[in-house]
């Protein structure tokens, strides 16, 4: 049990984060910031596909799966 409380910590910790900084990026795109906000942006961009894009295919496929049986 302690693994899932654990991993579920990290998760919301995690997605905390990076809706930081996505709330940062889009303040510096408001404040005309155009090259840091995008820059922001496209690497937050190219994480997802790199890292995230995935584990949530799988995750929701899981998902979906259970919900089945």
């Amino acid at each position: 049990m302690a693994s899932r409380l654990g991993d579920t910590i990290f998760a919301l910790v995690h997605l905390g984060l990076l809706l930081a900084i996505v709330v940062y990026a889009a303040v510096l795109l408001f404040r005309g910031e155009f090259a840091r906000g995008g820059l922001i942006f496209a690497v937050l961009a190219v994480y997802y596909v790199l890292i995230l894009h995935k584990a949530v295919r799988r995750e929701i496929a899981r998902k979906r799966g259970s919900r089945r049986t």
